[in-house]
């Protein structure tokens, strides 16, 4: 392969058929749509009132690759018809004009048209094409990233301000309004809007096969358009947090926002942002507008207005009145609004609480301290081992049990292990929490005080006897039982009363070649053994730490120069 050629990450079959495809998939997943030949998506249920009168039809249009923007938003309350263009083009004219034509009522016909040079030329030629019938139009323009071109160019683009836009209209029309009294409304919200957006990483093209634009890692693009154009300014990736500080302010400005002012937010993933993430920007959102006295009154979070699959978000917020709250409220069967908005609400993070501290107080426990410095060194190393064998959480957990204990421990062997235990079973969750959490109680309950060698046999053998009940793993699944069932034979076979740092190095020789031994086998049990063969030469992150418990070794570097 050259070293130009296009890689290709998306699902597809021949390039040239990719639109028609995907469209006739739309139309097939949607509840009240139909194709029609000429080239748009309408609705399939009657374009009329809440009175079942024939209403004001809103039609609405776009480049795809923006999806669930604009087909996803048609259906009573909403859009009449979309009007989709190959990835990141305008509809034809053509389209355009059919689409009006089927559209009205007899009541007229709105077009809500992003401020793209294509878009706005094609919808204009569209409306003179059909002189028999009423029409009007909304131009939306509040991506405050293109500011510069309201002087010396075509202007804000239109972005996810868009279906904000799109579902006013629609209410308004649902609701019997004239034609001019849903322009009026729809552009109202389109000139009381301003957006935002950043980006991670760039889009990647499914008909061409190549990325939007180059981004190296460790950059943030600001700025970013919706068909997939680069920012406005390349800086270093910053916590979501400072990312938030540093847009607002011009999206504020814009609007002429102050102290009292109610508005509409609206956090928007760009195509292959993570619901957790559009969350966490959305709290951070609230929590900025809070301390200005700025209230969300209304809130969309979601994936709404993409860029194909562009590791971004954008930030929209709109002036919000009482009448535009009602018809943002007003039912809609649209598929892709949501079907309850956000309401009023104060941020702060979710954190959970419980009695998960260590004893602070008698000497230092020199064995369990050294286990949990291990732990949190090595925390990152089980990371990379779990992502090779598995999905690559186990050392995030160990860190969230272990990785803010100030070391060095204090106190008795079996009030640590208690505490441990704890924080596992609380901070970790999943597998992890659980199996580990489980051989710190076993342990804990095994010895009164200072862990001995006739306690550390009992513990582990009842850990085992535990686990092994708990998950069914046997030895032999390349799990942490290869590490843990051969330690507590090597410790049951020595006397009860034999010296306990000796014991210890018995145990890690043991626990350690237990590891060896199933390096090269494939996984039987835990998400590693989803990877077969590909997890071989792979250890379990979890035996690994299982040796750590009763030593030094020298995992997981021995697996440098895994591929």
């Amino acid at each position: 392969m050259a070293d130009n050629a296009p890689i290709i990450r998306s699902f597809r079959n021949d390039p040239h058929d990719f639109s028609a495809q995907a469209f006739g998939g739309t139309v097939a997943a949607h509840p009240d749509a139909e194709w029609d030949t000429s080239g748009f998506i309408r609705q399939a249920s009657p374009v009329v009132t809440g009175d079942g009168e024939p209403a004001v039809a809103v039609i609405s249009g776009g480049g795809s690759g923006h999806e669930p923007m604009h087909a996803g938003f048609v259906g009573p309350g909403m859009l009449a018809a979309a009007c989709p263009g190959h990835l990141f083009t305008s509809p034809n004219a053509v389209q355009i004009s059919e689409a009006t034509k089927w559209a009205d009522q007899g009541r007229g016909v709105l077009h809500v048209v992003k401020n793209y040079t294509g878009d706005v030329m094609n919808f204009s030629v569209a409306r003179n094409m059909n002189p028999d019938v009423e029409t009007a139009f909304v131009v939306v323009k509040e991506d405050i990233a293109t500011e510069a071109g309201e002087k010396s160019g075509p202007g804000r683009r239109g972005t996810a301000a868009t279906i904000l836009v799109e579902k006013v209209a629609g209410a308004a029309a649902r609701r019997g309004d004239d034609l001019e009294a849903v322009r009026d409304i729809a552009q109202w919200v389109a000139d009381n809007s301003r957006s935002m957006a950043v980006a991670l990483a760039p889009g990647h093209l499914p008909t061409s096969g190549r990325d939007t634009f180059d981004l190296g890692e460790g950059d943030m693009e600001v700025g970013v358009g919706i068909h997939g154009e680069r920012g406005v300014a390349r800086v270093d990736v910053a916590p979501a947090r400072d990312i938030v500080t540093a847009i607002l302010p011009g999206i504020v400005h814009a609007l002429g926002l102050t102290e009292g002012d109610e508005v509409a937010c609206v956090i928007n993933g760009l195509g292959g942002t993570t619901l957790l993430e559009i969350h966490l920007v959305f709290g951070e959102v609230l929590s900025w507008l809070r301390e200005r006295g700025i209230t969300v009154r209304r809130s969309l979070t979601g994936t709404f207005v993409t860029s194909v699959n562009m590791h971004g978000v954008s930030v929209t917020l709109t002036r919000l009145t009482d009448e535009v709250a009602e018809l943002l409220d007003a039912p809609t069967t649209a598929p892709a609004w949501p079907r309850a908005l956000g309401g009023e609400a104060e941020y702060r993070p979710a954190e959970t609480s419980f009695d998960d501290t260590l004893p602070t107080e008698g000497e230092e426990n020199g064995w369990l301290t050294e286990f949990v410095r291990r732990a949190q060194e090595g925390s990152d190393d089980l990371t990379e081992l779990d992502r090779l064998a598995g999905d690559g959480d186990f050392g995030e957990n160990v860190d969230a049990a272990f990785g803010d204990i100030a070391l060095p421990l204090r106190g008795s062997d079996s009030d640590v292990l208690d505490g441990l235990a704890h924080r596992f079973l609380v901070r970790s969750g999943g597998t992890s929490g659980a199996v580990f959490g489980t051989l710190f109680t076993e342990l804990a309950r095994a010895c009164d005080g200072e862990m001995t060698t006739g306690a550390l046999a009992a513990g582990l053998k009842a850990a085992y006897e535990a686990i092994r009940e708990l998950g069914g793993a046997e030895l032999g699944d390349k799990t942490m039982i290869d590490a843990l069932y051969p330690a507590a034979q090597a410790v049951a076979e020595r006397d009860s009363s034999a010296d306990f740092g000796e014991t210890l190095a018995v145990a890690l020789e043991a626990a350690a070649e237990g590891v060896d031994s199933t390096r090269e086998l494939s996984a039987k049990k835990g998400r590693a053994s989803y990877l077969g063969e590909s997890a071989k030469d792979v250890p379990d992150p979890g035996a690994i730490l299982i040796t750590w418990l009763f030593g030094d070794t020298d995992y997981p570097t021995t697996l440098s120069n895994h591929d």
